[in-house]
Order: C-alpha cells, then structure tokens, then sequence
C-alpha cells in the first residue's frame, strides 16, 4: 500500500549463528563475534563494529533474528547481528594497499588492453543503445568478485524487472548455485524520488564496504552515474544553490571523488589478518553520447579506467562495443608483473603488439579510402585482413554464449599468441611466393575461428596445436628450400 516501509532484511526470521568466540575473550573493533550461513556461498561474518572493543561476558548461539543480542561486553556494549552505519561516510580500514593484482572480467578486449585492478575504479560511457547494461550484467555474471552490489540508479522499470526474473535462473559459473547467491541488488528505478536516487550509490558502496570488512572481493555496478548526477542537480536546483557547468552544482567533482575513494584493496580491522577488496564499474549515460559532458569529464579525470563505448561499432553488432581508441587503463604498468607471472612472460608484449596492429591498420585504412584496398602491397592488405580477423574473433564475444560469454585468460593468451603466430606464417609465405587469397583461405584460419566457440581446455590444446603446425610447415619450408638450393 501507499506509504509503506518494509525493512530489507527480515525483523521476524531466524538465523543459526555459530559463535567463534567465548566468555572471557578480549575483541577489537573489526574481530569476528561468530558467523551465519547467509546463502550456500557467503559466510555472513557477525563482525565488532568500528570503535568498539572489551570482553565478551555473554555469547549466544543458536537461532536468533538480526535484533537479538548475540555478545554482551563487560563495557555494557549489547551487539546484534545487524549493524547500522550512516551510508556516505566510509568504514574504516587497518590499512590500504597498492593496486597490483587484475580484476577478471572474462572479456577479452578488457583483460587484454584494458585491464583494471581489483579494488580500482572504471568508467563505461556510452550513448543510447551501446551497451552499458549488458556490459555490466555480463560482468555482474562472469567477473572475479564473491560479492556483486548491482545499483540501478534511475535505471528503466522493464531493464530492472527483466534483471530480477533472469538473474534468478542463472548459474554461478564457479560454484554452480543461482548466481543471485552473491548478488545485492539496490532497486531505485525513474520514477522514485530523487534523493531515493541520490542516496542509492552510497547505500551500494556501504553495504560493498560492510562485505569488504568480512575479507571478501566486492564489485560494484553502479548504473548509471548520470541518473544520479540528474538527481543532485535536481535537489541542488530546489535548494537555490550556485549553478555550474550544464547546471549541475559546482561540486558534483567532489562528490564523485569521495564515491570513488571509497574503492581499494585494503587490510581490513580486526586481529585476525583479512584482505577486503571494493572494484566500482560505474556506467555513464551522455546525452547525444557527448563525453564532453560535465559527469563524463569529471569521473574520467578521477576514475583509473575508462571503456569507452562506441555507438558505431553497437550498430555493426560488434560488442562488447569497446573503442580501443578512446579507452585507456592507468592500471597497466602494475599489473604487467602479475600478468607475466600468471599468465604468461611475453602478456605485455601481446598486448602491445595487438594495440600496434590496430594502430596500423587505422593507418592504412585513411590511404585504403583513397586509393582503394585492391591497389595496397599485398603485406598492407595482409595486416588489414588480420587485423580485421582479430577485431571480430577475438575482440568481438558474444555475451549469450555459454563458451563465449566468458573468457579465462588462458584462453586469451593461446588465441592470442595463436593469431599472432598465423600473421607470422601468412608474412612467412608472402615472403616464399605465396598468394595473399591462397593464405587467407588456408584451414589454419578456419581453425583459429573456431576456438572462441570451444571449451577453455579444448580451445588451449587446438591453440597450441595450431602453433606447432605453423611452425612445423615453416620449418619445413626452410629445409626443403635449403636442400634445393644445396642440390
């Protein structure tokens, strides 16, 4: 009915706590009191809240509801399970620790070329009809994180209703429970007051911070950051205050800034040692699909990422529809090191080469246009013909497919080198007399293809079955022609 206000988490259920600790036991703010089955996969810690600590004199165990005394302390302190916070004020940390692991998104043109690190943060501008949403719910799906906050800030009814009767039915790829198991969605869709709206971006990061706290991987999805930029410029408006550029207030910057510091890696409070991880993906939606707008600007100034989206490459149905011109990463320079240890040795020098052949061939394109693609040397319609592959079997996935829609980066880096070792070969038998239609037509090709569509496992045996058919078809060039030259 009109008016109504139900709490979010159930007053009246009962819940089975099992405590960790004992009469007698001295705790700190942060220690662990004991622990809740919450779902199959989240252990729900009962935690001391900040600025708290004594001996426990009394613990409970058993079925108890969030507003039940679990701990009492000597100083008087009786602690529930439910913890209240004021929602734009940060929790605090032990300490804060530097950005040197990757957040896995399982898309290939983000790991690849724009990785970003786990408690970073990362902006996806884009215009009407790119992709924004689908590019959020596929990593809400298939990202690294034990915990996903998904915040629809303003978002359309029909989007939020279509997300609350699929995610049920989905599958977490690592533990095979309803992908709604590690998942909180914050529901504040248009038509809701706009200080509703304002406020659903730090209810999301708090209850990412609370989670954090337990010594768990949270990943944010704030979408969109625009509809929330809407609605402080809306309350600032009633309040009569100064107007800044497009009419947002003047410090929209600042509060952006303090939602973003809010993200991090960090040592978490309490004697027992835990590592909490806050990831914010935060979308943006800039009317006309113009970044020069005021919220577009003012987030990538802050935020250590930007994939930005392209309406064109949305059109030609290549998605994700991540312009690989535009976008960057700040995170890269950090992360090569984990990379090269995990991955692979030569994952930096991949991705350079990648960006380089992308470079290239968007340089031979503007002389293409003029002179036509049939009058280039045959080694320039080669890079453009590989470059072309690489754009639409490797950057290109399709976020519905059971293979595709996610990537490990095993995968990755076999198709990769793969692909790489086939512009090698196709170099090769230009080199040796070979026609560039004859190449391009080779089964190698056709093979390399395919294994976007394969299972991780089969498609990094095929990758490196493929590289050593190439280099073993080299080599026997070079043999048969040294024996020739020899006779």
């Amino acid at each position: 009915g009109r008016g109504i206000s139900i709490p979010a988490i159930s007053r009246d259920k009962q819940w089975e706590f099992t405590p960790r600790v004992t009469p007698g036991d001295h705790v700190d703010e942060g220690d662990s009191l004991g622990v809740v089955q919450e779902t199959a996969r989240l252990q729900h810690h009962v935690l001391v809240p900040p600025g708290i600590s004594g001996v426990v004199t009394i613990i409970n165990e058993g079925a108890v509801t969030v507003t039940d005394t679990v701990a009492t302390l000597d100083t008087g302190e009786s602690l529930t399970m439910m913890q209240k916070w004021p929602v734009r004020q940060p929790r605090p940390v032990q300490q804060r620790r530097p950005p040197s692991i990757p957040f896995i998104t399982g898309q290939r043109v983000l790991d690849t070329l724009f990785p970003i690190a786990s408690g970073g943060t990362v902006i996806v501008p884009g215009g009407f009809g790119t992709g924004k949403t689908v590019v959020e719910q596929a990593l809400a799906k298939y990202a690294q994180a034990q915990v996903i906050i998904y915040i629809a800030c303003g978002e359309r009814g029909n989007e939020i209703a279509d997300v609350l009767s699929e995610f049920p039915h989905l599958t977490d790829p690592e533990t095979g429970h309803p992908l709604m198991e590690r998942t909180i969605l914050i529901v504040n869709t248009s038509n809701m007051p706009v200080a509703a709206r304002e406020a659903s971006i730090y209810t999301g990061v708090t209850i990412a911070e609370y989670y954090r706290d337990m010594g768990y991987t949270v990943a944010v999805m704030a979408d969109s950051l625009s509809r929330w930029a809407e609605a402080i410029r809306e309350i600032s408006a009633r309040m009569e205050e100064m107007p800044g550029e497009e009419g947002y207030p003047t410090y929209l910057a600042t509060k952006l800034a303090g939602f973003y510091e809010r993200s991090g890696r960090v040592e978490c409070l309490g004697s027992d040692k835990r590592e909490g991880v806050v990831t914010i993906v935060s979308a943006i939606s800039p009317p006309g699909g113009d970044f020069s707008e005021p919220v577009t600007q003012s987030a990538m100034q802050l935020a250590g990422g930007l994939w930005a989206l392209d309406a064109d490459l949305a059109h030609r149905r290549h998605f994700p529809a991540i312009n690989w011109k535009q976008s960057f990463s700040l995170y890269i320079a950090g992360l090569d090191s984990w990379f090269q240890q995990e991955v692979g040795s030569d994952w930096p020098t991949l991705r350079g080469d990648l960006t380089a052949l992308l470079q290239k061939e968007e340089e031979i394109q503007e002389v293409a246009q003029l002179v036509g693609s049939d009058a280039l040397p045959e080694q320039e319609r080669l890079t453009l013909e590989i470059s072309r592959f690489m754009r639409e079997e490797y950057l290109r996935q399709n976020a519905f497919s059971e293979t595709d829609g996610s990537c490990p980066l095993e995968k990755q880096y076999w198709m990769l080198k793969a692909f790489f070792e086939f512009l090698r070969y196709c170099e090769d038998g230009l080199s040796k007399g070979r026609s560039l239609d004859e190449l391009l037509d080779s089964p190698i090709k056709h093979d390399l293809a395919r294994m976007k569509d394969a299972a991780p496992e089969v498609s990094v045996s095929q990758a490196k079955a493929l590289i050593e058919t190439m280099q073993s078809e080299l080599s026997g060039v070079e043999s048969s022609e040294g024996s020739l030259t020899n006779g």
